[in-house]
């Protein structure tokens, strides 16, 4: 019978465990690593702010990357509040959950986790040719994309099973990198005050500058390389102190990326001249390389060897980028399993306090999403990193504008917060500021995915029903939820 009772106790144990991720493993700058990494800086201005100057408002475009910070600002102001009185792996679903019932926080979890593992297909997609083409340019041999992608997948999958530490350590050095170069043109090129028609301010941040053209594509690319910020709250389980480090990692993610792409696309449009930098940017786009863009002007500042650096450092961003989604994507599907919602075998944990199950499962989605593909013989840039990036951007942005509107009911409801700027008042302004850039996606999708009008349509398609989807699911699932929720409780 004590032997019994023993094991009994020590299955209980185990099950105790195998439900929570490591605590205090990730600090303030550890988070920032993975937010930083989420976002791929380097393929950020490499591949949006070319598009942004040239279709966009040309040199006004770095002012429209300040107004992007500022809409991604006031929605922090709400995410941060209601991260304080909720903490959770699943995050965006969670806090929807919170405030709009458990029916809309199931299908915008469903939302969640397709966009993730879109983006992340997305580029895989992009990674794949750019080190294909980075390969047979210093060997001689050609390797086709799709076999990149593969064995990417494998490291991944090892990495990310090999604890949030690991992790946070290999993209910190990553984004270093990237970073560095990039930062350190800008400077360069702001202290020899800029390009051949000097530094531009006005040029770049007036208001007439910021209004010409068509400022509303700008701002829709702009938005779009902004998001993964979110991942602050992903990781508030693991965090230390998650109450302070969660709110200072987002307010520092926010302010680092704004002040990031707004002085380094100044600086680029510097460097060509305002005049001068929306023709040159079309040119690069037409050529279909649109990173030389940003890339001649570097290798103007520092010399040809940055042509076989970048290269490198563009396919070492997407890698970071690859590790940073995995890791946010298995960690909603292992709170869905511990929710209920999807099977609890995805709750299972390695020694290292990994969710090594879901791990598997979202390497297995990527694969999934990426072999047709290769299968068909389809442009991994031209469609598969178009399409499901389109996808993505379409389906983060409708979280954020739900997230913000659980933010108000929450607190309206709960009265645990009675701060009218940080529960109503900034939250209803970032709500109308994302509605305003969802309407800007929508309206110019077919732009976003460089695609026909037809293939927008599907594809905006796909994120309402994987909404309805996961409501649906959710009304079918109550019943085991709910015993889940009894048997945790229990334990």
């Amino acid at each position: 019978m004590d032997s019994q009772t023993a094991v009994a106790t020590q299955t209980a144990d185990d099950a105790s465990v195998t439900g929570r991720l490591k605590p205090n493993s990730l600090g303030v700058l550890g988070i920032l690593f993975f937010v930083l990494s989420a976002q791929a800086p380097l393929t950020g201005i490499a591949g949006a702010v070319p598009i942004a100057i040239a279709i966009g408002n040309g040199a006004g475009a770095p002012a429209t990357y300040l107004a992007a910070g500022v809409i991604v600002l006031l929605f922090s102001v709400g995410f941060v509040a209601m991260g304080r009185h909720v903490v959770d792996a699943g995050a965006f679903y969670t806090y929807i959950g919170k405030g709009l019932g458990r029916s809309a926080g199931s299908g915008s979890a469903a939302v969640a986790l397709f966009a993730y593992c879109a983006v992340q297909a997305c580029m895989y997609g992009l990674y794949g040719s750019i080190v294909s083409g980075v390969v047979e340019r210093h060997t001689g041999t050609h390797v086709a994309w799709w076999v990149w992608a593969l064995v990417t997948m494998a490291v991944v999958q090892v990495l990310g099973a090999s604890g949030i530490e690991m992790g946070a350590r290999i993209l910190a050095v990553f984004v270093l990198a990237e970073f560095s170069i990039l930062i350190v043109f800008a400077l360069v090129t702001l202290f020899k005050g800029g390009g051949p028609e000097g530094l531009g301010l006005a040029d770049s941040f007036a208001p007439s500058a910021a209004l010409q053209g068509a400022p509303g594509v700008a701002l829709m690319f702009a938005v779009a390389s902004m998001f993964g910020f979110e991942a602050t709250a992903i990781y508030g389980e693991e965090a230390r102190e998650p109450h302070r480090t969660v709110p200072r990692a987002t307010y520092l993610s926010v302010a680092v990326v704004t002040g990031f792409f707004a002085f380094t696309s100044w600086m680029l449009v510097s460097a060509h001249g305002p005049s001068r930098a929306t023709a040159e940017a079309g040119q690069a786009l037409e050529s279909g390389d649109a990173a030389a863009f940003v890339f001649a002007p570097i290798a103007a500042q520092f010399g040809g060897w940055v042509d076989d650096v970048l290269p490198v450092l563009l396919a070492t961003s997407l890698f970071a980028g690859l590790l940073a989604f995995h890791n946010s994507a298995n960690r909603y599907l292992f709170s869905l399993g511990r929710e209920g919602l999807l099977p609890h075998r995805l709750t299972a944990l390695n020694r290292r306090h990994s969710p090594w199950a879901a791990g598997t499962v979202q390497t297995a989605i990527a694969v999934l999403l990426v072999t047709p593909f290769a299968v068909l013989g389809k442009d991994p840039v031209l469609t598969l990193f178009s399409w499901f990036s389109g996808v993505a951007v379409l389906g983060i942005m409708l979280l954020y504008f739900l997230t913000s509107v659980s933010v108000i009911v929450f607190f309206r409801r709960s009265g645990a917060d009675t701060r009218p700027w940080n529960t109503l008042i900034a939250p209803a302004l970032g709500a109308l500021g994302i509605a305003g850039a969802i309407w800007l996606i929508v309206a110019n999708f077919t732009t976003l995915i460089g695609g026909d009008r037809t293939t927008a349509l599907w594809l905006q398609a796909t994120v309402p029903a994987v909404l309805i989807l996961g409501v649906v699911t959710a009304r079918l699932t109550r019943p085991r939820a709910a015993a889940t929720h009894e048997t945790e409780s229990a334990c």
